[in-house]
Order: structure tokens, then C-alpha cells, then sequence
């Protein structure tokens, strides 16, 4: 039996796209106006994609060896655009295509959010999601006036008495609050606008928001739990999930774990989708895919110091005072990312660091190939796992990896009937469960 079909999401951050490569030169410098990435999403929504998420962090991390040199050097997490405020000029490129911004619950305001992000609802005409974060630097916490973030399982206590005063915020005002009666001279109805009053252990929100509902009520809510707390958080919680499990076997069980606890929840399972990270390697016959996978692990300096990068970003770990040529010590544990670090360590499997940072992609299954051997990839996978899609990592980005994915091997999805070909909804949240 042939897979269902699936949904296709972009994963990336407002970074510098590829500059090393002698490619589209003019982008490495002049990307931080936003065209490049309105390119993108307009290449995305003509392919079949279903949203663009955009990663976000609030520091320039200098974990690894107690510096910034390698996050500079290679221009991975920073410099970096706010993805919020890009929002608008994102979906305004745009007709259907969602977009997704990350904020952090430890950082941002209830208050602030919420007005936010119902501003960029109605402002999207209904296709704005939000990431839920909770953060995992300490470097973050000190641009915030903390010295070291709350422990991780109490940032998710602070996220779920966010998410309660967001809610309440997004309710404050009745959906026929709004009457615009010009023979009374009223436009909203003050009986149906009203204070939320909250007063919990970590927020006092007085309310209502001072926004008219939008057309979603509601962002549709993103998140990437795989701790067990952070599990139970994004089950009760979220529309949406990305996440990185390790291989086939692994990433179906993730899934059911999901759709056990969002039932205990209380929800219907089918209201979360679940996306896969991937970062296929694609070209037009599997033989030069294979190539381009050699000349990828032939730069193993860079790759390597890419991960290390990327480990002192998300982990707070600063794998410098550890020998590379020895496996990840046991007792090294994070405030961080806690499940995927786990995750991290079973891809690495007792290999040295770095020999397995250097040959790694940050992916739950590997994907070489044309675009019909990626395709029927694909295919099974989704077929064993159940669904209920991809999101495609690049970092950094390119417009010739954009075009692989969306003239490559979208198409050959297409043919197949594996992903949309339309949006046959008004909002963002109806297209995601429309099937």
C-alpha cells in the first residue's frame, strides 16, 4: 500500500546564506534585506510546501573554547535576523504558504506575544505559526538580566503557565466582540471584552489584549520536545512538532509516543503533525549524488567545526577540553537540548568526536540520491512510519539546494500525489490538518 500523503516544511534561521562556494556572491552580503529568503519562500509555496519555520536564538554563542571565533568564522548562528518582525514581510511575498517564527517563553513578556503574534495573524490573513521555545543558553539568560536559565524541566513549568495566559489573552475578546454598528456608534461591544485577571506562580497578566481576535484565534503552535517533560509539553500543546530522531525505527516510535501522551492529553491525535528533519543530498542520477556525499566528507575541518558549533549553540557544551580522538565522555550531561543530546550521543555511537562530528548531518534518516531513489525514500519511510512529513534542513542555505528540493524533487513527489498541489483553506492551521 502506497504512503498517504505527506507534508513538506522548511527548517532553517535568517543567517547568511552559502558564501563560501562562489555561488550567488552578491547574497552572502546584501541577504540581510529579506529578498533572498522571499525568494525562497515563493520557490517553497510553488513546490508544495506547507510552511517555512524559522529557527532562532538570542546570543552569539562562544562555548567552544571560550570564544566567538568559530561561530563568527562560519557565520552559523550569528549574525541572525529577529524571524518575528520578518514574518510579515514573508507572508505578504505570499498567497497560502505558512510561516513560522520562533520565540522563546523565558524571554518574551505573555502580554508582549500574544500581541504579537495576533498582530501577525491578522496581518498574514491567518498563516502565522509560533515555535514555543524555551531556550538553552546561559549566554541567552545574560542578555536578559539572569546569569543562568532555570533548570530545564522548570523552564517547561514557565512555558506551560505561558501558554495559559496566551490562551487567555487570545480569548479576551468574544468572537462577535466586533459589531460595527454605525446606528449606535459602536464598533466593539465592551460586554464582550474582558480582563483575564491572571495571577499564577510566575506571570500576573490583568488583560484583555488590546487586538481584535484574528483569523486563527491562535498562532498555530510549533515545538521540538524529545525530553520526556518536553514531550508532555509539546503533546498538550502543539499543532505541529520537528524533530531528529535517529533512523526509521526510532522516528516511529516518536511519533506513537506522541500520539499516546496527546491522547492522555485529552486530544485527538490527528490534530499533531509530526515533521522530520532531513537534509537530502540530491543530483540528477545517484552517481553524482554520491560524489557530492564524498566531497562533503572531504572537508572534515570545516565539517567538524561546524558541529562543534553547532553543540556549544544548542548544548552549551564546550567539547574543546575533550580529546577528539575519544568518544564523548559518559558523564557529560546538558541544560540544554536534553533529548537531542541524547540523540546525538546514539548517532555518534562510542566513535571518536571527531571522526563522527566530521561526516555527520543533522538528520533522523540519510537521504543520497536522484530525485526518484530520494522520492522512494521518502515514500517508505512514511509508509512505516505512519506520517506525517519532512522538514529540510540547509545551513546554510542556497538558492541551488532550494532549487534541487523545489525543482528536483518536489516534482517527482508531485507526480506521485505525495504532496499538496494547492491549499484548498483559508488559514494555516485548516491546511495543516486538512489531511
Amino acid at each position: 500500500m502506497a504512503a498517504n500523503r505527506f507534508r513538506l516544511g522548511w527548517f532553517g534561521n535568517l543567517t547568511a546564506p552559502q558564501w563560501r562556494d562562489g555561488w550567488s556572491e552578491r547574497d552572502a552580503e546584501n541577504w540581510s534585506d529579506g529578498r533572498f529568503y522571499i525568494d525562497m519562500v515563493r520557490d517553497m509555496e510553488r513546490a508544495g510546501f506547507d510552511f517555512m519555520m524559522l529557527e532562532d536564538s538570542l546570543m552569539v554563542p562562544d562555548t567552544y573554547a571560550g570564544t566567538a571565533e568559530l561561530e563568527l568564522k562560519h557565520a552559523f548562528y550569528a549574525p541572525k535576523l529577529d524571524p518575528v518582525p520578518v514574518v510579515s514581510m514573508l507572508a505578504y511575498a505570499t498567497e497560502h504558504i505558512g510561516i513560522v517564527a520562533t520565540a522563546s517563553t523565558t524571554f518574551y513578556p505573555p502580554y508582549l506575544l500574544a500581541r504579537a503574534f495576533s498582530t501577525l495573524d491578522h496581518v498574514t490573513r491567518g498563516r502565522v505559526g509560533w515555535n514555543v521555545v524555551t531556550s538553552s543558553e546561559d549566554r541567552a539568560a545574560q542578555n536578559f538580566g539572569m546569569d543562568v536559565l532555570p533548570e530545564h524541566d522548570a523552564r517547561y513549568d514557565i512555558a506551560e503557565e505561558f501558554l495559559e495566559v496566551t490562551g487567555k489573552l487570545w480569548k479576551s475578546w468574544d468572537d462577535d466582540a466586533v459589531v460595527v454598528d454605525r446606528e449606535r456608534g459602536y464598533y466593539a461591544d465592551h460586554t464582550k471584552v474582558a480582563p483575564i485577571d491572571h495571577r499564577g506562580k510566575h506571570f500576573a497578566v490583568r488583560g484583555p489584549l488590546n487586538v481584535s481576535p484574528s483569523p486563527q484565534r491562535k498562532p498555530v503552535i510549533c515545538q521540538a520536545g524529545s525530553s520526556p517533560r518536553g514531550r508532555d509539553f509539546a503533546a498538550a500543546n502543539a499543532d505541529m512538532l520537528l524533530c531528529i530522531p535517529n533512523g526509521l525505527a526510532n522516528m516511529k516510535a516518536y511519533r506513537d509516543d506522541i500520539r499516546i501522551r496527546a491522547e492522555k492529553a485529552g486530544r485527538d491525535p490527528d490534530e499533531i503533525k509530526v515533521f522530520f528533519v532531513v537534509a537530502p543530498v540530491i543530483a540528477r542520477t545517484d552517481e553524482l549524488a554520491r560524489a557530492k556525499q564524498e566531497e562533503f566528507l572531504a572537508r572534515r575541518q570545516e565539517n567538524f567545526e561546524h558541529q562543534m558549533a553547532h553543540f556549544a549553540a544548542t548544548m552549551e557544551i564546550d567539547f574543546s577540553v575533550f580529546d577528539p580522538d575519544l568518544p564523548i565522555p559518559d558523564d557529560v550531561t546538558t541544560n540544554g537540548h536534553q533529548g537531542q543530546f541524547a540523540i546525538w550521543k546514539e548517532v555518534f555511537g562510542g566513535r571518536p568526536i571527531r571522526e563522527a562530528a566530521s561526516a555527520m548531518r543533522v538528520q533522523s534518516m540519510e537521504l543520497i540520491g536522484s530525485p526518484v531513489t530520494v522520492a522512494d525514500a521518502m515514500e517508505e519511510a512514511m509508509e512505516f512510519v505512519g506520517g506525517d512529513g519532512f522538514m529540510f534542513l540547509s545551513q546554510p542555505p542556497s538558492r541551488a539546494y532550494t532549487a534541487e528540493i523545489t525543482e528536483g524533487l518536489c516534482p517527482e513527489l508531485a507526480r506521485r500525489g505525495l504532496i499538496r498541489e494547492g491549499f484548498s483553506h483559508r488559514t494555516f492551521r485548516e491546511n495543516l490538518r486538512s489531511f
